[in-house]
């Protein structure tokens, strides 16, 4: 939980450095992209850390949401659990609207399959991107939401926190434990380990591996004439873009992409139920 709000935190101030230089304007920001990183005193640095640290987010969210399921914070301690699985819900949201921001080929017709999931409602497309396709006013919406939406996370991540501390962190034991540990020098020093790990691995990417969490084709400009051979996310997206294709129906695909992420609001009562179920059953035997 520490490493993801450090990889958070270096979100939001790489971001907003970055969109002081950045141009919502679809005729403008692929090369805005490419001023930040050439013209700009170590823009290149912020760009490939905000564009990595997205990777970085994930992957700590994921291992993160892992330890809760099999610690049993579910159980432990719900409204913990139903904060971090909004907090989930926002980086999700935030994460793709600023993979359309580049304005590469991968991103526009990124963009372009995610809207027209929303087809099967009436007028909901023109509504959301401000057309009858994706142009100037959805890349200046998506900019603006982008910029936004980390500020309201922020808010739920203080009350994840407040709600973390008022029983204190889980562990296999499922008690409080934890309190009984000092502070410092123990958790601070377990805390700093980490956050040194990460930052070993931050500037190995940055230098060294910049554009390898990013599709080759995303460092095109976008085309609208010319449609890539493959339409793929970026890998923390990859399970609910094979869920899209596995489904011929696009409605039904969707319906299962959106069950796959609100099933995680249930998960807490299905499984409460199923253990007092074994407990149930084991004490009759």
């Amino acid at each position: 939980g520490f490493l993801l709000g450090i990889t958070i935190l270096l979100q939001i101030i790489s971001g907003i450095f970055l969109g002081l230089h950045y141009t919502s304007d679809i005729n403008s920001a692929y090369f805005s992209i490419f001023f930040i990183i050439r013209e700009i005193y170590y823009g290149w640095c912020l760009r490939y850390l905000h564009s990595n640290a997205s990777s970085f987010v994930f992957l700590f969210i994921f291992l993160h949401l892992g330890r809760a399921i099999s610690y049993g914070s579910y159980f432990y301690n719900p409204n913990t659990w139903f904060s971090g699985i909004i907090i989930i819900f926002f980086l999700m949201g935030t994460a793709f609207m600023g993979y359309v921001l580049p304005l590469g080929q991968m991103s526009l017709w990124g963009v372009t399959v995610i809207t027209n999931l929303l087809s099967a409602f009436p007028s909901l497309i023109e509504w959301l991107s401000g057309g009858h396709y994706i142009y100037n006013p959805t890349f200046k919406r998506f900019f603006v939401f982008h910029f936004l939406f980390p500020f309201l996370l922020c808010g739920f991540l203080l009350y994840h926190i407040f709600n973390l501390h008022f029983l204190s962190s889980n562990n296999p034991l499922r008690n409080s434990t934890n309190n009984k540990i000092a502070f410092f020098p123990f958790i601070i020093s377990k805390d700093f380990y980490g956050m040194i790990l990460i930052s070993y691995l931050y500037l190995l990417q940055i230098h060294f591996g910049f554009s390898s969490f990013s599709h080759p084709d995303n460092a095109l400009e976008a085309c609208g004439l010319l449609t890539p051979l493959h339409i793929v996310p970026e890998w923390y997206f990859l399970c609910q873009y094979a869920m899209l294709k596995a489904v011929p129906n696009k409605n039904a695909g969707f319906i299962v992409l959106l069950t796959s992420i609100f099933v995680l609001f249930y998960f807490m009562r299905s499984l409460s139920i199923s253990f007092y179920f074994i407990v149930w059953v084991t004490s009759r035997f």
